[in-house]
């Protein structure tokens, strides 16, 4: 199990045989971490002031390596090679604020990195193929920038903001790149005039035509064919509510995780439950500030 944990600034792969995980107690449940803090590789990028609130982990195979793909909203963002914590890039967006806020970060086949920034209202593409402390990047705007996947079959870059899901096409060169709006749908909203305030978007496991979509009040999973949000899956009943961070499934066991905030922690967007479906099940990090939970799956 993948977690952002924001409580102690950290990354953490965590023992899915553990109910409740206890790093204190018992240091054998983390099977991985990795923060930046004090490591000579990312110190031109000021952990120190971009290193807060880490609010994306995705596992993701390129060119033949397993990487760690995560950002944090005052401005880090990073593509770390596991399990060494190498640097395959990484960059910080205004560091020591969140006036950007980088919220989710994804890989391209070229190498090339996208990063949707909610409060900046962008998605930035940056060619970090040139190297790993490249900035140059080109950039469009999207109102509440939050999900990105690239999608290899169309070969697109699907972001998800506030209002509407956006399929960009790459054009450009490597060195160059550019983000073309090739399609956009309209999120599903709860009320009429309300924002829909989508937030994570990832695929599902197992069904290269749906991918997962969490707004404010809802999940659903978007189908590319008929470009419909629908909520035919199993296991709905559990799985939609409101305020979900993050939801993705394990294709193997069927088993669906989600993040939903609780009260009377440090911030309110943090958890200390890690929430299972198909069954129902919980993880408890003790003396967390869970924000993202995901299935420890390369792709």
């Amino acid at each position: 199990m993948l977690l952002t944990e924001q409580a102690s600034r950290r990354i953490l792969v965590l023992d899915p045989g553990v109910g409740v995980w206890d790093p204190a107690a018992d240091p054998g449940v983390v099977r991985w971490a990795f923060s930046p803090l004090g490591d000579a590789r990312y110190r031109d990028v000021e952990p120190e002031v971009s290193w807060v609130y880490p609010s994306e982990a995705k596992v993701r195979r390129h060119r033949g390596r397993t990487y760690l793909l995560t950002a944090a909203s005052y401005g880090f963002v990073g593509v770390v090679e596991w399990p060494g914590g190498r640097r395959h890039w990484a960059t910080a967006i205004g560091p020591g604020d969140d006036l950007f806020n980088p919220h989710t970060v994804e890989i391209l086949p070229d190498g090339n990195v996208a990063v949707a920034c909610s409060t900046g209202a962008r998605v930035r593409l940056y060619a970090a193929s040139l190297g790993p402390r490249a900035t140059r990047f080109t950039e469009v705007e999207l109102k509440g920038a939050h999900g990105l996947h690239w999608d290899a079959g169309p070969r697109v870059l699907w972001a998800m903001g506030d209002d509407e899901l956006v399929a960009f096409d790459v054009a450009g060169t490597t060195a160059r790149p550019r983000l073309v709006r090739r399609s956009a749908d309209p999120l599903p909203v709860a009320a009429p005039g309300k924002s829909a305030g989508g937030h994570d978007l990832f695929p599902v496991a197992g069904r290269p035509g749906r991918m997962w979509v969490t707004t404010s009040a809802s999940v659903f999973q978007y189908e590319k064919s008929s470009r419909s949000f629908v909520q035919d899956f199993a296991g709905r009943e559990q799985i939609v509510r409101k305020g979900v961070k993050c939801v993705g499934n394990d294709p193997r066991s069927g088993r669906v995780v989600t993040t939903v905030p609780e009260s009377g922690l440090g911030e309110t967007w943090w958890t200390t439950t890690v929430s299972v479906h198909r069954p129902e099940s919980a993880y408890k990090l003790v003396n967390g500030g869970v924000y993202k939970a995901r299935w420890w799956l390369p792709a």
